[in-house]
């Protein structure tokens, strides 16, 4: 039996010990007879490339790794915003595209709307933002697309308040994937 790979999309690559949380979450996953496939496992020979080069590098080889993982499970915390990385959005998108599974964490509690709403200093039943644009409230983790994408996969967003890294919830991701790809 080959054993499914799943790609871990997230902003994790940019943690200052990024390669030691990659190596924790491939062993979470080996646990659970899955193989895990980091961003940073290309181990990309970068050095005296032009920073657009290296990025587009970097893009190819990330790709790949989707191309040929079975699923996703994408870390969908809060990064740099209220909202997921918007690198992991796009490996979301890319993955259900190909007709794969997606299977999602985050390391925050609060729904979409009420870190939106938080974040603008907005009242708990304000329904617009100060330029009049709509808040996004469908009781969603994050934008519906994400949700949606999920949800699509047969699967839920498991969240804790853990931060970025978000070890709990990610194993219950990983669970979620095991029973659906075994």
């Amino acid at each position: 039996m080959t054993i499914p790979k799943v790609y871990l999309a997230g902003p994790d690559v940019f943690l200052p010990n990024a390669v030691a949380v990659g190596q924790q979450k491939r062993e979470i996953c080996a646990a659970y007879g899955l193989e895990g496939l980091f961003p940073l496992d290309a181990d990309l020979a970068l050095d005296g490339l032009a920073p657009r080069v290296a990025g587009l590098r970097i893009y190819e080889a990330n790709i790949g790794l989707i191309e040929k993982a079975d699923a996703c499970l994408a870390n969908l915390t809060p990064y740099r915003g209220d909202s997921a990385d918007v690198g992991t959005a796009y490996e979301v998108g890319h993955m259900r595209g190909l007709g794969k599974p997606v299977f999602a964490y985050s390391g925050a509690v609060p729904l979409f709307a009420e870190r939106v709403r938080t974040a603008l200093s907005l009242p708990a039943q304000a329904t617009h933002d100060g330029a009049g644009l709509l808040i996004e409230d469908f009781s969603m983790v994050d934008n519906l697309m994400l949700d949606g994408a999920v949800d699509a996969s047969g699967s839920t967003i498991f969240c804790h308040a853990a931060g970025l890294d978000a070890l709990a919830a990610f194993e219950q991701a990983v669970q979620a994937a095991a029973r659906a790809l075994l």
